[in-house]
This record gives structure tokens, sequence and C-alpha cells, in this order.
């Protein structure tokens, strides 16, 4: 069986039915040319086995799992074109396992830097705001307060309504990914920063009457997740923190982080963040380890 003719009748049917890019096409051809080499010229009538075997042989030269993932699904694809077509009668790669890519660990901050970034925020709305921008900083601090007291994704955030500060509620309720509802709580520094923001967007003609919370001249009619990016990458670098280790992913991260690392259920956290399955919240699993290990080493009778 002739790979390297197969191997282009392959590439010919991504481009010609898939509409497969340049890219693509490129990125399988070294794919499938790289197994094809390394099993002696003849991945068209590979076995499972020698498919296992070239798996293995690239792990051990030190490919990463997304590597190994994505050629391992190039032949996969290649597979099946040969099934379709009636080139083998069978798939040797149906029961082959995908390499596990794993998760890599969350960026956060510790509750001292957290703690700086929040003072920081706060000092500049009380008017020590380096441009003089006091309505930018009571805005920002408002931003800030919310987000680390209750871990909303920066969409919520965002465009969150104006009745949550109408109300004055410790609890409110967002509704976020499938357009589920969840209980998030407000913590009485945030509701009073929200009060303070609330005050000072009455006195912009241009916001008085909007529904959001955070409004803006955009599209949407409220403020971008990109200019508070921004906004907070700022305040970050102007409270010592270095402006790359922040965004607001991350304090959503330090929100989870910090709940867990002070006692807080897993299935909490979960609830709290929106997460559907608790999979996606186990993320988190090395913060609890962290303080399993502390809580033996600082109360087993036995620990050193």
């Amino acid at each position: 069986m002739n790979s390297a003719a197969r191997i282009e009748a392959f590439l010919e049917m991504m481009s010609a039915e898939r509409g497969a890019a340049e890219n693509t096409l490129s990125s399988y051809r070294r794919d499938l040319e790289d197994a094809s080499e390394a099993i002696g010229g003849g991945l068209a009538g590979a076995a499972a086995a020698d498919i296992r075997a070239y798996l293995d042989d690239i792990a051990a030269r030190g490919f990463a799992p997304t590597s190994q993932a994505r050629k391992l699904s190039a032949i996969r694809q290649f597979f099946k074109f040969l099934y379709a077509e009636g080139l083998r009668g069978d798939d040797p790669t149906g029961t082959l396992d995908s390499p596990k890519k794993g998760r890599p660990l969350p960026k956060t901050m510790t509750e001292a830097e957290t703690g700086r970034l929040v003072d920081r925020a706060a000092e500049e709305a009380g008017g020590a705001a380096p441009d003089g921008d006091r309505l930018a900083a009571l805005r920002l601090h408002a931003l800030v307060e919310v987000l680390y007291a209750t871990g909303l994704r920066v969409s919520e955030l965002v465009g969150l309504p104006v009745t949550v500060a109408l109300r004055d509620d410790r609890f409110f309720m967002v509704r976020g990914k499938g357009d589920k509802e969840r209980m998030v709580p407000l913590s009485a520094k945030a509701r009073a920063a929200m009060r303070a923001w609330l005050a000072a967007r009455a006195e912009v003609p241009a916001y008085a009457d909007s529904p959001f919370l955070f409004p803006a001249s955009s599209d949407s009619g409220h403020l971008s997740r990109q200019v508070f990016a921004r906004d907070l990458k700022g305040l970050a670098a102007r409270a010592g923190i270095a402006a790359t280790k922040i965004s607001p992913h991350v304090l959503r991260h330090a929100f989870a982080s910090h709940l867990l690392q002070n006692g807080a259920d897993l299935r909490a956290v979960q609830q709290l963040l929106g997460h559907a399955d608790i999979s996606t919240t186990q993320i988190y699993t090395h913060v609890l380890e962290e303080r399993l290990v502390r809580l033996v080493n600082d109360h087993h009778p036995l620990a050193d």
C-alpha cells in the first residue's frame, strides 16, 4: 500500500471537500509524513501496535501532550478517510487513547497582593487618582471590589444592571452562562463602593438613565471587558504589582483560591463561580491539598 499516495489523496480530500486552509494542510502533511517515516514508510498499512509505538516514541522525544494529541488527531482522520474510501477494512486508531493533556494551574494572586490592589483602588477613589479623574477612579474601585467579592466572570461584571446597586442587598442574582441564574454575595465594602460610584454616575447626563451599572458609549451600552482589563493593569502597576500578573480572570481565580484557603467547601465555590460541572472547579484542588497539608502539620500531634 503506497502510503505517500494515500496521504496525498487524504490532503486533496481535506482541501476540496472540507475547505481546509493551507496552514492546516501543511500541519497534517508534517504530522502524517513524520508518522509514516517513523513507522518505516508504511503508515497506510500500520497496525494499532505500530501507531502506539510511534506515540510512545514521540512522548519519549519530549513532545508536549498537546502536540502528541494533535499528531494522533491527524492520524485518526487519515485512517477514517481510508476506511470510508474502502482503502482499509479497519481503523487501527479506534482503540488508542488520547494523550492526557493535563490542566495548567490557574494564575492567581496572594491575599496580600489582592489587599494592596483593593487598597490602592480605594485610595484613588478617595481623591488620590494620579490623573485627577475621580469619576474613573470611583468606577474602577467599584469594579475591583465587586469582582473580588463575587468572583463574577468579567462579562457578567461589566454587564451588571444598575438595580444591583440600588437595592443595597447582601446578595443578588446574576444571569451567567447558559442563561442560568445564581446567587452571589456582596461584601459591605463592595456595596459602599457601588453606592459611591452610583452617586457620581448620577451626575453624568449620558449615564444617568442607563440600565447598566457601568454604562459607556459602546455598542453594548456598558463598559467593555478590554477597557476594564486595561484599567486594572494600570492600577496593578501603581500598586507595585506586575501588570503581566493580573487580569479580571486572575481576580476571579483569587476569589476562589482565597475562599478555599480559608475553609470554603469546593461545591460552594462551584456554585459561586457558576460552574455547571464540579470538574471545572477541580482546577483548585491544589489549594485544598495545600490546606490539608497545613492542617496536618499544624494540628497533628506527631507533626514535626
